[in-house]
């Protein structure tokens, strides 16, 4: 069992982390994946970048805690949690959440609390530019009620 978390400005390949999560790993028969992307909408209208920021160290390490909480609840073997932070485009990935699991259930479960865990606890910022504007992005209470189902 181990976790892997890093915050980077650079892209990711999704491809290329799924076979990291699988590579030398025949003890886990279920791997699932979430990757969220910049849309270029939101409720205030259209979006042309996004900027994310965080509190380096502190980011990395809730996002450890937060995938150590996953091991604890459900039987996993490998957790993966990549954010990205700077300025991003729409269609551009943000964060990548992979676990591994002997069984479907267990990976499943572990990646949906994991995503909805960081979208509230993860200490990242979002600025939204649309164009001459940008405004700072609100908590959403729908991320707030999607952690209940876990509690």
């Amino acid at each position: 069992m181990s976790v892997e978390v890093a915050v980077q400005e650079s892209a990711f390949d999704t491809g290329a982390e799924y076979a990291s999560l699988r590579a030398a790993n025949r003890t886990d028969g279920a791997t699932a994946i979430f990757v969220g992307s910049v849309r270029d909408f939101n409720n205030d209208g259209r979006v042309m970048a996004l900027t994310l920021e965080h509190y380096p160290g502190m980011t990395e390490k809730v996002l450890a805690d937060i995938g150590e909480q996953a091991l604890q609840r459900w039987s996993l073997g490998r957790v993966r949690i990549l954010h990205r932070v700077g300025q991003l485009e729409p269609g551009e990935d943000i964060v990548f959440v992979g676990v591994t699991a002997p069984h479907r259930q267990s990976a499943l479960d572990g990646c949906g609390f994991i995503i909805d865990l960081l979208k509230t606890e993860a200490p990242f910022w979002k600025k939204e530019s649309s164009g001459s504007t940008a405004h700072w992005v609100e908590a959403r209470v729908s991320d707030r009620d999607a952690l209940q189902k876990w509690k």
